[in-house]
Order: C-alpha cells, then structure tokens, then sequence
C-alpha cells in the first residue's frame, strides 16, 4: 500500500523555528539515523518509524555517509523509503548528511580534504538517490587541512548545485568563529552547527580555557548560526529505562559499546532519579522533560529510536517546553551534585 501522510502533520503540535538568521525553519524535534536505520535492522521496522515520524511533523532527517551500520548503510535505507512513496514529498523535507569521519580506506576517505568532502557527497547523493541534500556537514574539525581548504569545499558543494545550506559539527568556539567568517568571505553564510548536548553534556555554554575564549553558544548568537543537538539524551541515560538500575540487554550492559559503559550509568543514577521525580511533577517523560530542556539553547534536538513508540514520545516534548524559575533552579541544583 502506497505511503499517505497524515493530513495533520501541520496541526501546529510541532514547531518549527527560525535557524539562526536563515529563512529555513526546522522542527524541534528531528530524527537521526546513527544506530538503528542501518543495513543490519529490519526495513520495514525503519520506514514504519520514518513515516510515523514525518506524520508528527518531523520534516528533518539527519544523516552521515559513516551511519549504519555497515556505513553507508543508514543513507542506503533512507533512499529505500524514499522511492517507496515519501519520494512525492521531497519539497517538505530537510535531508542533511555529513563526511569527515573515516569512510574508505586509503588518504583520501578521512577527515576534512576538498578532494574527500566533494567525494563523499557524491557517494551519499548516489546512495539516497537524490540530485542534492538541503544540508551537508563537515562532521569534525581536520587538524591537518588548512580550514580554508575545508571551508571552500562546502562553498563548492553549494555552488555546484549538490546543497542548498551547509553546516559544522562538533567543531569549538574558536573553530566556528573563523569557519564562520570563512564562509561569509566566500558567500556562503555557515546555517547550523551541530554540537553534542545535553543535562549532562553541557560544553557548549561554556569557554574553553584562554584569555580571550567565548562558550560556543556565543558564536552562534554572534554569527547568526542556528545550532542542533545531537544526544539529547545521554546515549539513553535521560530516560526510564535506567532508572531502576542498568537492564541486561541494555546499552551500557554492552561490551562492544565505546560510548556508554555502565560505570558511565551507575555514576549518574542518582541524578537520573532526582530528574525523574522532577519531570514526574511536570506530566512528562523524564526523556520529554530532558528534550524540553535543551530546546531552551539549541534550535533543534536528534533523537534516535529503535521503535515507533520511541518517536511518539520524544516528540511529546513539544507539548510542555516551558519551564518555571524554581523548576530550573532545582534542576542546576542535581546537575551539580
């Protein structure tokens, strides 16, 4: 059965909001496609969740060419759902990928050289099955390419018609800053940057060390750039399901997991807990509630999900964004215990 979206995706439930000082509006909510849309999970299981997802009003789906897995994998899948039926939506979505972590073997499939960035996108357009992408990254600083090099590719892959916007990832306040003018100097202004983000991963408000250093939320403001978080949630930590201690099959109990472990977990159940109660008194998910809280800084948060009732959700987030004074105070309160 062909795909039919539903009627009230633009109900006004999602909002959408300006990206820096862009015409482009973005969803609070977008999904991301790192873990669970690869060549190694069930496709009908992936388009259910992209289509429950553009139903929501989730127009923005993020992507890199590493994302699977195997890599390349995610951008393969998305391209499945695509020409299964969303493709006749293409003009309501915001499609962004990225390059510059490792990708093929070789000095040419790494990092941030023009020669990989342009290679890249012209694989992950091959992959998707679409002429451009709204948005393409430098998904990581390069140390060793000058960042005009780097910066010039982005304004090439604009120019040659292969992305409308570009954006930075993952890059300091320092970086963004001269990337930023970079990019103004060669006409094509930076959109977005995005950062990791979180209760419990909060870098991005504060400078680096130095005499002159600004917290990247500075930058941003300064340079007009709109900003998206990728992990909201903690890897997963900001949500119920560790909240009576870490499960057996879950991902911090995983011995091939680099990015949570549960010493990782147990050092912050406490917190977890205390979040919880406070998100409880709310009417929300501890995840909602922690959603809502970084929608306060960022223009748009990245959730993942395994299932469709995951996205369901996270994106009840939307229904409660406020916060009062005793509310905030009691949260900074747990975060620095």
């Amino acid at each position: 059965m062909s795909y039919v979206p539903d009627t009230a995706r633009y109900d006004g439930r999602m909002p959408y909001r300006r990206c820096g000082r862009s015409g482009l509006m973005l969803p609070a909510v977008s999904l991301g496609m790192w873990h669970n849309f690869g060549g190694n999970k069930a496709f009908d299981n992936s388009k259910a969740m992209i289509h429950k997802a553009f139903d929501l009003g989730i127009t923005h789906f993020d992507l890199a060419n590493n994302y699977g897995p195997l890599p390349g994998s995610a951008e393969e899948t998305f391209g499945r759902v695509l020409a299964d039926g969303l493709r006749t939506h293409r003009d309501e979505l915001i499609v962004s990928t990225k390059a510059g972590w490792q990708m093929w073997d070789g000095p040419y499939g790494d990092l941030g050289s023009r020669k990989y960035l342009i290679a890249s996108l012209d694989q992950s357009l091959r992959r998707m099955g679409l002429d451009y992408v709204d948005v393409f990254y430098s998904h990581r600083p390069d140390p060793d390419t000058p960042l005009e090099e780097t910066m010039g590719a982005l304004d090439a892959i604009v120019r040659q018609g292969k992305a409308l916007y570009v954006g930075i990832s993952s890059y300091s306040a320092e970086q963004t800053r001269d990337a930023a003018r970079i990019l103004k100097q060669l006409g094509t202004p930076c959109l977005i940057h995005q950062p990791s983000y979180s209760m419990f991963d909060r870098w991005i408000e504060r400078p680096a060390d130095g005499a002159n250093a600004e917290a990247l939320t500075t930058v941003l403001a300064d340079e007009g750039i709109g900003s998206i978080a990728f992990c909201p949630l903690a890897q997963g930590v900001l949500t119920s399901r560790y909240l009576g201690g870490i499960p057996a099959d879950s991902r911090a109990a995983a011995a091939d997991n680099p990015f949570l472990t549960a010493d990782k977990v147990e050092a912050r159940l406490a917190q977890v807990r205390a979040l919880n109660d406070i998100a409880v008194e709310r009417g929300q998910s501890l995840a909602q509630m922690a959603l809502a809280w970084a929608l306060q800084t960022v223009t748009s948060v990245i959730i993942g999900a395994s299932r469709v009732e995951q996205i369901v959700e996270n994106v009840g987030a939307v229904e409660r964004l406020d916060f009062s004074a005793d509310e905030l105070a009691r949260i900074e309160a747990i975060l620095k215990d």
